[in-house]
């Protein structure tokens, strides 16, 4: 695959979710393995289309909590959205290792759910544009390691790693995607 720069990358998932203009709210996931960028493309798009950004870390309930997370992005994002009411959810307090108090989204024309996770089978009926960040694994772990929260990651790295590989072999996430980006 060829390696497009950001703004590429960017310029097409902008095309593709304009293309496919509806009533409602349409969910684009932006999915991929830790530190292959899926933030920095989401924020992106997020810019461009003036979209917010929802991030799976707010779900997942702790470092084992990435299977747990998708029911709940399910229940508390996607679905309420596609039904034209709010979505309501309770972030995880990584520091207190419990959920926070509820945040709120009103319905808005887009809105991009990025993480890990973020292109599982339970949301696909929701979603409007599956995105896969592509990236070599020495690269990502590369940006990992230079990440401000790298000290409080490092120790959990393994575990992490472990039930990303699981998932997104089980969940062939990046075969349903509808674009793949390099990054």
């Amino acid at each position: 695959m060829a390696r497009a720069r950001l703004d590429e990358q960017v310029a097409l998932v902008v095309e593709a979710v304009r293309a496919r203009a509806r009533e409602g709210t349409r969910l684009v996931t932006v999915d991929g393995f830790s530190g292959s960028g899926k933030s920095r493309i989401a924020d992106a798009v997020g810019l461009e289309l003036v979209a917010p950004v929802l991030s799976l870390e707010e779900l997942y309930p702790g470092w084992d909590g990435l299977a747990a997370a998708v029911p709940l992005a399910v229940d508390w994002i996607a679905r309420p959205l596609a039904k034209g009411r709010p979505a309501r959810w309770w972030p995880w307090d990584w520091t207190r290792d419990a959920r926070a108090g509820a945040r709120e989204l009103a319905p808005v024309p887009v809105v991009l759910l990025e993480g890990c996770g973020a292109g599982a089978a339970a949301l696909r009926p929701f979603t409007d544009i599956a995105v896969w960040v592509e990236c070599d694994a020495a690269t990502r772990e590369r940006r990992l390691r230079a990440r401000p929260d790298w000290p409080g990651y490092a120790p959990f790295r393994e575990r992490w790693a472990a039930q990303e590989n699981a998932w997104h072999a089980r969940e062939r996430t990046a075969e349903h995607a509808d674009l793949v980006v390099a990054n």
